[in-house]
């Protein structure tokens, strides 16, 4: 019996200088890397680059600046190809689309909006075809910007920001396009 109670006695001392584990919330905020922010943008940029290449028909080699890297552009074309067959048939359909698409858009009947989409603008000018041509080239559009999300783990709304940018630098003189004005803070229409 002796024993059974200095065996209690010794376990009781024992769990009682256990060490306690407190768990409270840091002092300083949680601070986190954006690096990867980046370089997501860096692929879908390069992304959206080799989808407007498809577009435009202008898939020529990329040729290296002096004093850069060979590697860097095999990495970024390897990177860029590896688009999945719907974005690369959106793309294609693009393609056959575009010389009519720029037509109606230098005539300022259709117009490249703030969401990377295509919008009617003059409708007293739009016929049924200029109609079914910007529901097509939207359907296209989404198509790719659903697949890029996907892709590179990121929102379509980020995405269509990124699209929306490069098609209005580089849609054609005479093209509406839907621009922030910087005095108001609203979106407005301007000509390109």
């Amino acid at each position: 019996m002796k024993t059974i109670l200095s065996a209690i006695l010794c376990m009781t001392f024992a769990l009682s200088g256990c060490a306690k584990v407190r768990i409270e919330a840091p002092k300083e905020p949680i601070k986190v890397d954006i690096s990867m922010r980046l370089d997501v943008y860096q692929h879908v940029v390069k992304d959206i680059d080799a989808i407007e290449n498809i577009v435009s028909g202008n898939q020529s080699e990329t040729k290296p600046i002096s004093g850069q890297s060979m590697l860097r552009y095999v990495v970024e074309e390897a990177y860029a190809q590896d688009l999945s067959p719907d974005i690369e048939a959106a793309a294609l359909r693009r393609k056959d689309r575009r010389a009519e698409l720029v037509s109606w858009q230098t005539r300022g009947v259709i117009g490249e909006n703030k969401s990377g989409l295509v919008d009617i603008r003059d409708t007293s000018a739009a016929d049924a075809n200029a109609k079914k041509l910007v529901q097509e080239e939207n359907n296209d559009r989404m198509i790719i910007y659903q697949g890029l999300a996907r892709k590179n783990g990121t929102s379509v709304e980020s995405i269509k920001e990124l699209y929306a940018k490069k098609l209005q630098e580089t849609a054609s003189s005479g093209t509406p396009i839907e621009v922030l004005d910087g005095g108001t803070g609203n979106y407005e229409w301007k000509v390109r």
